[in-house]
């Protein structure tokens, strides 16, 4: 059901400053909208938060693993006493705590071919890829672009520091990026090899480290190695996906053309 709430005043009050950017018929767009974020780490986590800072209508919260006390650095919107609890419940609740009219799915699945029919059901305006991991970002990616769906995706966000080295661009277009490489040539031999577009870095990352099995995750296929990580550029990672998903949702133009 469509909402009319640009004209309202609670979201005159809220969203003012949104609504004097994106115009009424841009802000109404992103009311309308239903986005699905799968992944919320780093990335994911401030990309759901900022859309629906923005006014977003419905999202649909994707991540099957519990938080972890080492994800405090960079899960922001995360306290101590969260630890161990799903990141989906977490963010759901932030979430609800800042805009209670905002409609909020949870899917505490892992994404893979199996799983992608039904965790992207119902026709999203957007999809979010901030998965952390190469095998079900792959499948994510290729489901996409197979069924026609819009998508922006998350390269890699760890092991950096230089915000001055984060780009823009088609997945044909990365470099540097070792996640951005090995997703480009896994897509390419299934039939994919442009109409992605990414946030990636050109910083090279910090060198991998063994995995952690001291935190008691239950994991789905192979171990990831540990990449060292702050907040600050994943953080810029998720803001930069939301603003692109923004922008094209309200059709904001910020030449005034």
């Amino acid at each position: 059901m469509q909402k009319d709430c640009s004209t309202s005043e609670n979201n005159q009050s809220q969203f003012g400053r949104t609504i004097d950017l994106l115009g009424d018929d841009g802000f109404k767009a992103l009311q309308d909208a239903f986005v699905v974020i799968v992944g919320l780490g780093g990335v994911g986590c401030h990309a759901s938060v900022s859309l629906v800072r923005s006014g977003l209508g419905k999202i649909r919260l994707v991540d099957f693993d519990l938080l972890t006390e080492s994800s405090l650095n960079r899960h922001v919107f995360a306290t101590r006493a969260d630890v161990g609890r799903p990141k989906a419940e977490i963010m759901r609740d932030h979430i609800l705590a800042v805009n209670p009219d905002c409609e909020v799915e949870i899917v505490k699945e892992f994404f893979h071919n199996d799983t992608a029919e039904e965790i992207l059901k119902d026709n999203p305006d957007y999809i979010i890829d901030a998965i952390d991991s190469f095998t079900p970002k792959v499948a994510l990616l290729r489901y996409a672009a197979e069924n026609k769906l819009k998508i922006v995706s998350s390269m890699g966000a760890s092991g950096h520091m230089d915000p001055t080295k984060i780009l823009s661009a088609d997945i044909s277009e990365t470099h540097t990026c070792p996640l951005a490489r090995v997703v480009r040539r896994k897509l390419r031999q299934q039939g994919v090899s442009r109409g992605i577009t990414t946030i990636f870095s050109t910083e090279s990352p910090a060198p991998t480290l063994p995995p952690d099995t001291s935190d008691n995750t239950e994991w789905r296929g192979r171990q990831r190695n540990q990449l060292a990580s702050l907040g600050v550029i994943p953080g810029i990672f998720g803001y930069a996906l939301s603003g692109i998903v923004i922008t094209e949702i309200s059709g904001y133009n910020h030449t005034g053309n």
